[in-house]
């Protein structure tokens, strides 16, 4: 089964994709809890009463030293959630995952833009990392190709982690990069929306309904 996560933090969003679509929980980054004004232990918190469990969280770090980055992941490793640290896979950010994995600590490698990058993160015992499929798009490159030479590496080394493909502007991006064999994946709002809708499906459950009231009016299903 893939697991689906949210990419967001507006909490009442999230709650009203969680009634439509079975998600494997919640990623977050600095940028998104700064807009969303919305606090770890805040957004958390609700979430976890709110969402189906194991709900899984994904956080990220904000210090930017080895030391700096570990001791952070080790304290929100401590938090009552099961949380995900997210650890950008920079020169510092690599040495911290190959430290904190001494430590069983569950690690999501970031910011992930090329296929080297992300193979080391997952050789240095991530256990998740993250390509931004569309970022790499905007400045070149093919996101989804990373993805799927990702996808083929860590099969082929049998390496112990997954693929949680981050950065969509569009449903087909979405359904390229799992045609390619990835397992995880996370969505901003407005596109797991747009998974689900389109103009014809509309259409469709219209013609059905005025077939159906043409001929029984408005007895239902189990009334005929």
């Amino acid at each position: 089964m893939v697991e689906l996560y949210l990419d967001s933090a507006d909490i009442e969003e999230i709650l009203s994709l969680h009634a439509k679509v079975k998600l494997s929980g919640v990623t977050t980054n600095p940028t998104i809890l700064a807009k969303s004004h919305c606090g770890v232990n805040h957004l958390l918190s609700t979430l976890n009463t709110q969402l189906e469990s194991p709900s899984r969280f994904f956080v990220q770090t904000i210090s930017a030293t080895v030391e700096g980055i570990i001791a952070e992941a080790k304290k929100l490793h401590a938090l009552p959630y099961n949380i995900v640290v997210k650890v950008p896979a920079t020169e510092a950010g690599l040495a911290a995952i190959k430290t904190l994995k001494k430590d069983n600590i569950p690690i999501l490698a970031t910011a992930i833009y090329t296929t080297a990058q992300g193979l080391l993160a997952a050789h240095n015992g991530a256990d998740y990392i993250a390509p931004y499929v569309n970022r790499i798009a905007q400045i070149g490159g093919d996101g989804i190709g990373v993805a799927s030479k990702l996808q083929k590496l860590i099969t082929n080394a049998n390496l112990s982690c997954k693929i949680l493909a981050a950065s969509f502007k569009s449903v087909q991006q979405v359904v390229s990069v799992l045609e390619e064999g990835v397992k995880a994946i996370t969505l901003p709002c407005d596109i797991m929306q747009a998974m689900y809708t389109h103009p014809a499906v509309n259409m469709a459950v219209e013609e059905f309904n005025e077939h159906w009231q043409s001929a029984f009016a408005e007895q239902l299903s189990y009334e005929t």
